[in-house]
């Protein structure tokens, strides 16, 4: 590890996050998630010529509902 880089190495704590800020960036991931998800869902519901590409939207989107379910558990903490 090259020690001239590790920023933390001297204990100052000014480059830490801050909780509201932590919070507001998690609340914007879940917003853009959900976001996504209802994006991909319109595309596949739009889709009649391509079952694979249907396929692969649907499952974007049940991977952004899992990440924004993820999300809402660490806001609740």
């Amino acid at each position: 590890m090259d020690h001239n880089f590790d920023y933390d190495r001297d204990g100052d704590l000014e480059d830490v996050l801050n909780p509201e800020y932590l919070l507001s960036e998690l609340k914007t991931s879940l917003v853009q998630e959900e976001e996504m998800m209802r994006k991909y869902l319109i595309l596949a519901e739009r889709i009649h010529d391509n079952e694979e590409l249907k396929t692969r939207l649907v499952n974007f989107a049940e991977g952004n509902a899992k990440r924004s379910r993820q999300l809402i558990d660490e806001l609740s903490r």
